[in-house]
């Protein structure tokens, strides 16, 4: 557990670092949003590429695979929906919640991260849990919060739902790389070495911005804050667990990576959700806060223990 520990604390030391410039302005937020526009457009994206295009669409999808995700996801999202609307908060503060409770920062922290402490077969069960959050459950956040405002979801939230993916980058990236996989195309050595070194400028810029947007956030309303990181870090990989080892039977070594995916801190974007329809961004931020900071400790253990297994 000490060397799992001792391996995650460089990516975490360097979350700490962006922190700090944060937090002493020397990296102000408008510098922390253009790297992470950055990372999103342009490292990132080159990861993803160049990952898809290595591997086959069999490598990364996988029906059992997707099943068990979406059931302990599921069971978790159903979970948090009810204790948010337990408490009488409206439908769409209760989705965001919910998103808060299931959707990992796989992005910008799992998939650097979890291809260098689970190796490089780690990346098809990566981009597969990457898929499934950024299709399945940020589509259902966006459908929520339209037909409770509304009162009705019409076709053109549908049509706005596929032109919205289709120009997110990641999804665009992960695509593109697989179409180049299937026509059984090699990468050019030049293409190669230039996607390789756009895409190792990821793991640092993409942890540093990390940080640097933590120091802006708060931590208010610390009572549902701390429930939400608690779902996020203990019940979200405990239900995929159970779900991938004993429901769906899933080949245990990507059940071991997709049960690591689900341990990660909430992610950013749900944030930049929660900003754009002003559904509880406080919240969100201190959830975000918390469970980065507690993920220092639970990821480690998390992959500790698949690691045993």
């Amino acid at each position: 557990m000490l060397a799992i520990f001792l391996k995650t604390l460089p990516f975490f030391a360097l979350i700490g670092l962006g922190w700090g410039a944060g937090r002493l302005r020397f990296f102000p937020e408008v510098a922390t949003e253009w790297l992470t526009r950055f990372v999103f457009f342009f490292a990132l994206s080159a990861m993803l590429f160049r990952f898809a295009a290595n591997l086959s669409l069999a490598e990364i999808f996988d029906l059992q695979f997707a099943l068990a995700y979406l059931t302990g996801c599921t069971v978790v999202y159903a979970l948090a929906m009810t204790v948010a609307l337990a408490r009488g908060v409206t439908l769409a503060e209760a989705a965001v919640e919910a998103q808060c409770a299931i959707i990992g920062n796989t992005g910008f922290l799992g998939v650097p991260m979890l291809v260098v402490l689970m190796g490089a077969a780690a990346a098809g069960p990566v981009l597969m849990v990457l898929c499934i959050d950024l299709i399945v459950f940020s589509s259902l956040i966006t459908l929520i919060i339209t037909a409770t405002r509304e009162g009705h979801l019409s076709s053109k939230i549908f049509g706005a739902l596929g032109i919205g993916l289709l120009k997110n980058p990641m999804i665009v990236s992960m695509l593109a790389g697989l179409i180049w996989s299937a026509a059984a195309l090699p990468l050019p050595a030049p293409a190669e070495e230039f996607l390789a070194m756009l895409g190792a400028a990821a793991t640092p810029c993409a942890l540093f911005a990390i940080g640097a947007s933590l120091a802006t956030k708060t931590a208010e309303r610390m009572e549902v804050a701390l429930w939400l990181s608690f779902a996020k870090l203990i019940l979200h990989p405990a239900a995929v667990a159970f779900a991938a080892l004993y429901v769906f039977k899933v080949e245990p070594y990507a059940a071991h990576v997709m049960i690591a995916a689900a341990s990660l801190p909430v992610a950013g974007n749900v944030y930049m959700l929660a900003r754009h329809y002003g559904v509880a961004p406080q919240r969100v931020s201190a959830s975000i806060l918390i469970s980065t900071l507690a993920s220092i400790v639970t990821v480690s253990v998390v992959i500790g223990l698949v690691s045993q297994t």
